[in-house]
């Protein structure tokens, strides 16, 4: 069941009309795998920056300044999802970001960029305990199954944890945004 803060759910939209199904919350909360579902039900193009990221990027990372090197990558990466995204949608189909995205100030970057597409997007919000989070990925780390995509040691997940930011009110009213409901324990 989902919980939705606009009169407007993810399929009031006439099915022709192509939807972006962008996903966010903080690491371990389940987005990979509600992506696949939400895939599924819309016959949907999935995008995720870690797939990205992993792909072009981690065979280079470097030992020191991380950060730096992957604050830029994930920048470039970021625009280029955006770029295939439109290609996609403008075919008709419908696209699922899992972009990251856990910030305020990184959500409107990306809103503002969506210009005449910000209208046909719907903003999932995943969340779950950190205690529950933290087992999952140690989980997700030690089993590399289907929604592994590169290893999260404990210090990352700490400050990402710490970054996130839920969509706040102003956030909600502006947009479709529907509040996923967890299962507390491990996926």
């Amino acid at each position: 069941m989902h919980t939705t803060t606009s009169h407007a759910g993810p399929d009031a939209a006439a099915a022709s009309t192509p939807r972006i199904h962008l996903v966010i919350g903080p690491v371990g909360a389940g987005k990979s795998t509600h992506v696949r579902q939400l895939v599924q039900q819309h016959h949907a193009v999935p995008l995720n920056l870690d797939d990205w990221m992993a792909t072009l990027f981690s065979p280079d990372r470097p030992d020191a300044d991380v950060m730096a090197w992957y604050v830029a990558r994930t920048l470039r990466c970021l625009e280029q999802i955006w770029k295939t995204a439109e290609a996609v949608l403008s075919t008709g189909a419908d696209v699922v970001l899992e972009v990251g995205l856990i910030q305020q100030h990184q959500r409107d970057a990306f809103y503002a960029r969506m210009g005449p597409w910000a209208g046909a997007m719907v903003l999932y919000v995943l969340d779950a305990p950190r205690d529950v989070r933290r087992a999952r990925v140690s989980q997700r780390n030690a089993e590399r199954g289907e929604t592994y995509s590169m290893a999260v040691p404990p210090h990352i997940f700490e400050l990402a944890s710490d970054l996130w930011q839920p969509p706040g009110e102003a956030e909600c009213t502006q947009r479709t945004v529907v509040f996923v409901p967890q299962t507390v324990g491990l996926r």
